[in-house]
């Protein structure tokens, strides 16, 4: 008994060692918090200039997509409005008071008459987009982003990016709306 204890400690140890080592070490110049900071906003341009399918230079809006990268893969919950899971008008109107610092109404329904109608083929970042999907109002929003995509909360999915040439959105698109 007393062998095994002592192979269960020496194995303890050695997996706490690693553990251990592959952790950075924290400065406290901040030097280096001002490179991670900048090494991180090149890699999301990156991200999301792949996933949107533009250059890493149209990517100017760093804060909203921060907000993207830090909410993507929350799963979908009717009526939700944390991390545990959103639904997209939450997710919609938390992007603009913490991304555009405006409150947004919390409803799809409601966030209609909250913006000014224009065509699809005038969106620009951070314009809503609407579709009626199995209703006679709009059922579903999202923010869009550029080169046609948006990001949403999917009742399957989640928190992600789309096209609005995917078929699929492109049956049940309603309208697009500036917030005023």
């Amino acid at each position: 008994m007393k062998i095994y204890i002592k192979y269960v400690l020496i194995i303890f140890t050695a997996i706490n060692f690693v553990a251990c080592k592959s952790y950075k070490a924290i400065t406290t110049d901040g030097k280096d918090d001002k490179k991670n900071t900048s090494s991180n906003s090149t890699s999301l341009k990156k991200k999301y200039a792949e996933k949107l399918g533009v250059s890493e230079s149209d990517i100017k809006n760093a804060n909203l997509y921060q907000f993207i990268n830090e909410w993507y893969g929350v799963p979908y919950k009717y009526a939700g409005k944390d991390k545990n899971g959103i639904d997209c008008s939450g997710l919609t109107s938390t992007l603009y008071a913490k991304v555009y610092a405006k409150k947004i109404s919390p409803s799809t329904k409601a966030l209609i008459d909250e913006v000014k109608k224009i065509k699809e083929s005038d969106l620009k970042e951070g314009d809503l987009v609407f579709f009626n999907i199995g209703t006679s109002h709009p059922s579903h929003v999202g923010v869009y982003l550029q080169n046609h995509k948006f990001v949403h909360a999917s009742s399957k999915k989640g928190v992600m990016i789309s096209d609005l040439n995917e078929s699929y959105f492109k049956k049940y698109f309603y309208s697009a709306g500036r917030v005023k």
